[in-house]
Order: C-alpha cells, then sequence, then structure tokens
C-alpha cells in the first residue's frame, strides 16, 4: 500500500499542493485528473521522490519514500522525455534500464517482442538512429515500454497517451490493462482525457488547485459525472 499524510509543497513560497490523506492499496489502477496547474503533476514527481516535500511523508509498504531506496526496485515510472537518454538508440536505453534492475540483454529481447505491435516497426532495428531523432508520440513509447520492461509492482505514468496515435493508443490501454490485471500491478496515471481514465481506472481522483476534491469508485455515471464537473456553461463560460 501506498500511503499519503499531510503532504504539501510550496513553490516560492505559494502552496501548490496540499493531501490530506490518499491510500492507494496494492493492485489498485488510480487515474488523477484535473485541470492544467492543478498539482497532478507535482504530486506524481512528490511520489517519486524527484522533489521533496515542505511537509508530509509518503509512505510505500512501511518505509518512508524520503531518504530510501528501497521502493525503487519495484517502480516503473515515465513522465517526460527528462527520463530518457537521448544520445542513445531505444535497444541502448532499453539495455540500459534492464541492467539496473538486474535483466540480462537476452531478457530484455525477450520482453520487447511483447510490445513489437506497439512499436509498430518504427522504433527497434533502426541502427544509428538515436532516441532524439524520433518524434514525440515515439519517444513516448519508448518511455512507457521502458516503465513496463523492468516488471514493476507499482507503475507511475503522467499523460502517457500524449503524442500518440488512435491506433497506439488503443493498444496501450490493452497493455496497461492486461499488465494490471496479470501482474496484480498497482497502476497510478495521470491524464487529461476522461475516456482514457475512466476506461481504465478502478478508481478515479480529481485534484483542483492542489487538493483532492473528489475521490471516487469508477462505476457507471462516473464519466457523465467528471464531463458535468469540469463542464462550461456555453452562455457564461462558468465552470
Amino acid at each position: 500500500m501506498i500511503s499519503i499524510n499531510n503532504l504539501q509543497k510550496r513553490y516560492r513560497g505559494k502552496l501548490v499542493l496540499q493531501i490530506a490523506n490518499l491510500n492507494v492499496s496494492d493492485g489498485e489502477f488510480i487515474g488523477i485528473v484535473g485541470n492544467n496547474g492543478a498539482g497532478k503533476t507535482t504530486l506524481l514527481r512528490l511520489l517519486l521522490d524527484l522533489i521533496q516535500p515542505d511537509e508530509g511523508e509518503i509512505i510505500a509498504g512501511k518505509t518512508s519514500i524520503f531518504g530510501s531506496d528501497e521502493w525503487k526496485a519495484c517502480t516503473g515510472s515515465y513522465l517526460d522525455e527528462a527520463f530518457l537518454i537521448d544520445f542513445l538508440t531505444p535497444e541502448e536505453f532499453f539495455y540500459f534500464v534492464g541492467n539496473a534492475y538486474g535483466f540480462s540483454k537476452a531478457n530484455i529481447d525477450k520482453k520487447l517482442i511483447d510490445y513489437q505491435q506497439f512499436f509498430n516497426n518504427e522504433i527497434l532495428g533502426h541502427k544509428k538512429k538515436y532516441i532524439r531523432d524520433y518524434s514525440k508520440g515515439n519517444k513516448q513509447k519508448i518511455g512507457i515500454c521502458s516503465a513496463l520492461l523492468i516488471e514493476p509492482s507499482v507503475l507511475v505514468l503522467d499523460e502517457p497517451f500524449d503524442g500518440l496515435d488512435p491506433r497506439s493508443q488503443s493498444i496501450l490501454r490493452v497493455l496497461l490493462s492486461s499488465y494490471n490485471r496479470k501482474a496484480k500491478a498497482t497502476i497510478i496515471l495521470s491524464s487529461h482525457d476522461l475516456n482514457h481514465v475512466t476506461e481504465l481506472s478502478q478508481r478515479i481522483v480529481v485534484i483542483e488547485e492542489g487538493k483532492i476534491v473528489r475521490d471516487m469508485a469508477n462505476t457507471e455515471g462516473t464519466f457523465q459525472e467528471l464531463e458535468k464537473y469540469f463542464s462550461v456553461d456555453d452562455q457564461t463560460g462558468v465552470l
């Protein structure tokens, strides 16, 4: 279980995130939604110990993630292109990540077979084509795949569908749903797309101005509820 308690983050003295309590059960698929600047990415960066909180704690299992490396061995993540090493080829990057988690080159080659459809013959086998030379969508595929290859029990993704064509989005939905089900992995996913979130997630958390304003199980009427929450009056422009 991941437990967040009294978490606060400030930038230049401004409070941008304030989470009193949020618990994520093992194997749960959670979608995080909110408008731009709501605090979604800040929360994910705190979850990955990329930035430090001003107050509060995040407990993974029984250990605080701050000042501890234990959680890293079972956590995969991709937030943005900064997670990539762009002067490597995709194969070199996959081998680098795999080696860091104890997987051999042969292990990684075998695992990559499962992602051939997702790659659509555009990622692997292009000698001396470096990650920096790929499109945004293909960089996204490389980053997501690198997070999945290590078989994490916790997977954290920020806007994973951004830049992907419709076919790739469909394949990714199947990949994530299947991985959550088969590996019983905890998945925390942030997205602006309500369709993707409601199709995949068991539970949805809405963040506004750094605070959790909704925390709901994903049921039959959840999509309509979220659409209504984020809708704008055509006449007045008021939420």
